[in-house]
This record gives structure tokens, C-alpha cells and sequence, in this order.
């Protein structure tokens, strides 16, 4: 290479620094005029970040406590800055706005399972990609690019999917999980005289619970927890985990050179191989009754016949969609699994917190237990559509729980363009960390966040408040599209828990604290002791 050739390499590099260093010094200026804590150059706030996942969670929420005028603060991590926000005024910004509902990269861990389903689907602007000065955001081009624009009409269309009308039918089915699930308590209940893990049951019932629902196949995982499928999901769920805490396995390329990337690939091959091999079967079924109109017809002749309405599973609907020629499947594939994994560990944490605070809290428990009784009184039978409606102060309890642990840590959006929050503006590029978890602590909208108190939501006292101080769903365009679902299924579960037994908690609440993975969880087992109240009549 000729000298002159060199000096205009030279100067190329030169130049693209100096423009680099200049564009970092303006977001510098932006960014700065946050608070947060103090920064080394080039790393950031990295040295500054605790590794166990505990104190890292405690971490956050301690700093979000101590900037709260606006409540968001920054962090940097090398030159690539992020905003954490613990305030409904604040989440309203952003979680309102229709033009930032780019998810962000921290959901990149699960595409290798769930695609670009409805939870991980980013929605880009290409340009503001494109004039971005944080190289990082590379990877949300190599991730996403190709169905970067296909959310909101994969949205509309699986929205109705999810009415009260279509839920009902599923009512049947948390009936059913849920009974073959007291049968297993009852059947074990002297071991609870010491206190068990109350959740390995109640995953597994709402691993059933989904499996029928979204798939309308039986993987019977209370029965077999031992299955392919179920040891796949729980597997995953823990590789899933793991890589979350060890920064140098997120890129794609280094972590399949590692053995989890290699169990993780086995675990997909099982995973995805059961949900094809149902939408196949499911497909060959239909075209051997002679398409959907007939299936739909029949359906109707059977339930004038026998009263009973056979159930559509969430699989059924996204197969109808795909002979409009609005979805392939691939995407059938990518929503199933969406729908496995947002349907199953969510609500089964949910439960999990909620009965651990009824077990620390007798007096409120016995008020759950006088609604039950005055729906039911010693009925074994189940609960129907009208039961559920009527169980409002469970319900209380229930987001109550919610409030204080909700299921996801975190919602992450990608910032397309300059936008203000808090009087201050946050660059193009960024990205905006929402806490409910902190955010359900604002004493604004939370007198004595800490006590759990389920009158908070009764309606004289929920009437009025912000309607962005509870977000254990998110809120705004991008909510959880199911948690009509999730929310009903808790209250079936629960509510046939609480009809047979007293739930008495072993450790008390200050013994009890949280870390953040893909969901929330109890830093320790929660134990949990029952109490028979009544007989199990169809044991």
C-alpha cells in the first residue's frame, strides 16, 4: 500500500473518531443531566453493578429510591446508557407513547425459543438505527431486522383471541388442572406438617393448564413431571437464568461454544419439535373433518346434543388466521411458544407470592375463606364463569400480591427518537428500563407500600388512582395480551386451594426477599403448611 493510500486510511479512521467522539460528547451532555450514581470513562457503571442477582435487585431499587424527583435515574454500561424508571408519571411517558414500543435487548435470550413472538417482536425505526452512534445496537439489527415490522398487525390479529367469550370456554380447564392437583395435596398432606414447596405444584398444574389451552394437547405434568417436554421447559427456564448473570455468554456466537448453549440446543430441538408435531397433527385433523367449518359445525351439534362445547385451543385460532394466509408457521410456532412460556412461570409465580401473603396474613385469609364459603358453601363443584366474577375480594388479594412481587422485573423499550421525561430529554438510542416493582412502591400512590393491604383495590379506594401506578402487566399499546387469562386462571386455582384448605405460611414476610431473573422469585423456597377445611368429596 502506496503512502498516499495509508494517509487516507489514516485520515478516514481519524475522521470517523473525532465525528464518533463528538456524537458521545453531545449524548454525554444529554445523559449527564440525569442523575444517577458516579462513572469510570469508557466502562461506565459496570464495577458499580453487585453480580448476585439478590443484591443486584436490591441494588436498583435502592438507587431508584434515592433519585425520585423525577423518579428515573441513569446508568451507563460502557458508552451505551440506559434509564431506569420507578415512577407512574414517568411510565406514563414512556409506556403511552406509540412511537417508543421497541422492546429491548434484554429480551434477545429468548428469541432462540420463542422467535419473534408477540413478547419479543420489536418494531423498528430504521433510520434512527441507522444514525445511532452506540454500536451495540447492531445486535438488534441482526436480531430483528427481517420482522421488524410485523407487530402491530400480528398484534390486531390475535387480540380477539383473547375476549371473554373465547376465555370462558377455558374455565373448564383450570377446573379440571386444579382438581387433579388437590388430589395430589390431599394424598400428600401429612408432609405438610413441617411445611412444603407448595409451588412445584402448582407450576406443574399450570403447566398442564397451558399445554391444553394454548395447544389443546395433554402433557399431563402433574401426573408425569418426568416427561421430555416438561424436564425441556423447566431446563431452559434455568439455562435461561444463568446466562442472565454472566455477561460474557450473552453474545450468541461465544455461548454455543459453551456446554449450556449446547444443553440449550437439545432442549430446543425437544421444544419445538412437540409444538410442530402438534400443529401438523392438529392441521391433519381438521383436513380429515373436512376443514374448519365442519369442525365449527360440529362443534355446535355436539354442544346442542350433550351440552358440552368442545373447547378451541389458542393453536386452533392461529391455524384459522393461517388459512387467511395472515400468518405461516413459523409464526404459528413462534406465538404457541410465546404463549407456553408468558402463560405458565408468570402466573405460576403469581400464586406462588399470593399464597405465601395469605399464609402471613390469617385475618385477611379468613375473609378470602368467608367469600369462597358464601359462593360455594361445602359444594365440590366447579367454578363457573359467574363463580369467578364474584370472587372480587380474592381478586383484591390476588393483585395485592401482584403489586407487592409482580411476575416480571422489568419492561424495556428501545429508544427510536429525543423524547423529554421528567423536563429532561433522553437520546435517540437509549434504553428506558420500567420497575413495577419499584414503581408499585411510590408512596404518591401507595401509602406504606410494604404492608399487604388488598382494600387497596377495592373500588372506593382504586377509583382515582393513576392509572399507571399498577403495572404488573405493563400497560399501554404493548400490555400482556393475556391477562384477562392470567388473572382468571389464579382465581380458579386459588380459589379451590383456599375451599379445602387453610394455608399457613412457615417463614414469616421479613424472611422472604426477592431476585430478579426473567421473573421475580423468593431468594428461598417458600414453605408452606395446609390445613384441611373440608373433605375432598371427589377425590
Amino acid at each position: 500500500m502506496g503512502a498516499v493510500a495509508v494517509a487516507v486510511v489514516a485520515t478516514g479512521i481519524i475522521t470517523a473518531l473525532i465525528c464518533w467522539m463528538l456524537k458521545l460528547k453531545k449524548l454525554t451532555a444529554l445523559v449527564d443531566r440525569f442523575p444517577g450514581p458516579r462513572y469510570f470513562p469508557i466502562i461506565g457503571n459496570i464495577p458499580y453493578f453487585k453480580k448476585d442477582p439478590t443484591e443486584f435487585f436490591e441494588q436498583t431499587i435502592g438507587t431508584a429510591y434515592a433519585y425520585n424527583n423525577p423518579r428515573i435515574f441513569r446508568i451507563w454500561m460502557f458508552w451505551y446508557p440506559f434509564f431506569v424508571v420507578s415512577g407512574a408519571e414517568e411510565a406514563e411517558v414512556l409506556l403511552s407513547s406509540t412511537k417508543h414500543i421497541n422492546k429491548g435487548m434484554e429480551y434477545r435470550m429468548l428469541h432462540p425459543w420463542m422467535g419473534l413472538g408477540l413478547l419479543t417482536r420489536f418494531v423498528l425505526n430504521v433510520m434512527s438505527i441507522l444514525n445511532s452512534y452506540q454500536i451495540i445496537i447492531f445486535f438488534h439489527i441482526v436480531h430483528i431486522f427481517s420482522d421488524a415490522f410485523k407487530w402491530r398487525p400480528r398484534r390486531k390479529l390475535l387480540t380477539p383471541s383473547f375476549h371473554y367469550d373465547i376465555l370462558k370456554d377455558f374455565i373448564e380447564v383450570f377446573n379440571q388442572q386444579s382438581k387433579i392437583m388437590l388430589k395430589k395435596l390431599s394424598d400428600n398432606l401429612d408432609i405438610s406438617n413441617e411445611g412444603f414447596n407448595m409451588y412445584q405444584y402448582i407450576t406443574l398444574c399450570a403447566l398442564d393448564i397451558i399445554c391444553e389451552t394454548a395447544m389443546g394437547r395433554h402433557v399431563n405434568a402433574q401426573k408425569n413431571s418426568d416427561s421430555d417436554y416438561v424436564r425441556a421447559i423447566y431446563k431452559l427456564n434455568r439455562i435461561i437464568h444463568e446466562r442472565q448473570k454472566k455477561p460474557h455468554l450473552w453474545p450468541n456466537i461465544i455461548f454455543r461454544l459453551f456446554g449450556k448453549g449446547k444443553e440449550q440446543e437439545e432442549c430446543l430441538k425437544i421444544l419445538h419439535s412437540f409444538t410442530w408435531k402438534v400443529i401438523q397433527e392438529r392441521r391433519e385433523e381438521v383436513k380429515q373433518l373436512g376443514g374448519w367449518a365442519k369442525v365449527l359445525d360440529r362443534q355446535m351439534t355436539d354442544f346442542e346434543m350433550t351440552s358440552q362445547k368442545r373447547r378451541l385451543a389458542f393453536l386452533d385460532l392461529l391455524l384459522q388466521i393461517a388459512e387467511q394466509g395472515k400468518l405461516t408457521d413459523q409464526d404459528i410456532r413462534e406465538e404457541v411458544d410465546t404463549f407456553m412460556f408468558e402463560g405458565h412461570d408468570t402466573t405460576s409465580a403469581g400464586m406462588n407470592w399470593a399464597l405465601h401473603l395469605l399464609g402471613c396474613n390469617p385475618a385477611i385469609q379468613a375473609k378470602v375463606h368467608e367469600e369462597l364459603d358464601s359462593i360455594f358453601s361445602d359444594d365440590d363443584r366447579d367454578a363457573t364463569f359467574e363463580d369467578v366474577k364474584n370472587m372480587t375480594y380474592l381478586e383484591c388479594c390476588l393483585k395485592e400480591a401482584l403489586r407487592l412481587f409482580p411476575s416480571v422485573p422489568l419492561f424495556a423499550r428501545f429508544i427510536n427518537e429525543d423524547f423529554d421525561i421528567g423536563g429532561l430529554t433522553i437520546p435517540s438510542g437509549s434504553e428506558v428500563i420500567v420497575s413495577p416493582y419499584g414503581v408499585h412502591r411510590d408512596p404518591r400512590h401507595w401509602p406504606d407500600p410494604e404492608i399487604f393491604d388488598p382494600d387497596r383495590f377495592l373500588p372506593k379506594n382504586a377509583n382515582g388512582r393513576h392509572p399507571f401506578a399498577y403495572l404488573p402487566f405493563s400497560a399501554g399499546s404493548r400490555n400482556c395480551i393475556g391477562q384477562r387469562f392470567a388473572l382468571m386462571e389464579e382465581k380458579v386455582v386459588v380459589s379451590w386451594i383456599l375451599r379445602y384448605f387453610e394455608v399457613t405460611s412457615v417463614q414469616r414476610r421479613d424472611q422472604i426477599f426477592p431476585k430478579a431473573e426473567l421473573i421475580i422469585r423468593p431468594t428461598e423456597t417458600i414453605l408452606i403448611k395446609l390445613k384441611r377445611r373440608q373433605p375432598l368429596s371427589f377425590a
